[in-house]
């Protein structure tokens, strides 16, 4: 006589396919929805410094904006390539030829120094030396 109960083998599939599909059309739905906003203006983190700043009479200045990773921006337009020959064309067409024109650099304060260095050469091998660099005045905690 066998007293003991049958098993009984229930074995349930769940079909994962249709789960996977909604799960991809979920990420096709978001991915083709979002939309990808390049803003116009960089954040940059400045040193800081005591002294006060110059007033300068009115006249075209070229900015230069070193991020940072250390790419540079030339009013506001990255340049292609991050090196010394390319900073120096896009220097020199900016300057059309003006020598005297100031040069206002601004640098993340965790830029790469080499970055910055890079800035000061390119403009003294075309013999602009009207620099200035912006920093923004030290936090006081009273």
């Amino acid at each position: 006589m066998n007293i003991r109960p049958q098993r009984r083998r229930h074995s349930v599939l769940v079909d994962m396919t249709p789960l996977i599909d909604v799960v991809f059309l979920l990420l096709i739905f978001f991915m083709v929805s979002t939309t990808f906003d390049k803003q116009t203006q960089l954040k940059v983190d400045l040193p800081q410094a005591s002294a006060a700043p110059e007033e300068q009479e009115e006249q075209k200045v070229i900015e230069i904006v070193v991020d940072r990773q250390g790419h540079y921006y030339l009013n506001d337009q990255e340049l292609v390539s991050h090196d010394l020959e390319t900073l120096e064309r896009a220097l020199k067409k900016a300057a059309d030829g003006k020598l005297d024109t100031p040069i206002r650099v601004t640098s993340d304060r965790q830029a790469p120094f080499q970055a910055v260095i890079t800035v000061m050469d390119a403009a003294g091998r075309l013999g602009m030396d009207h620099l200035s660099f912006l920093t923004r005045a030290p936090e006081t905690g009273n």
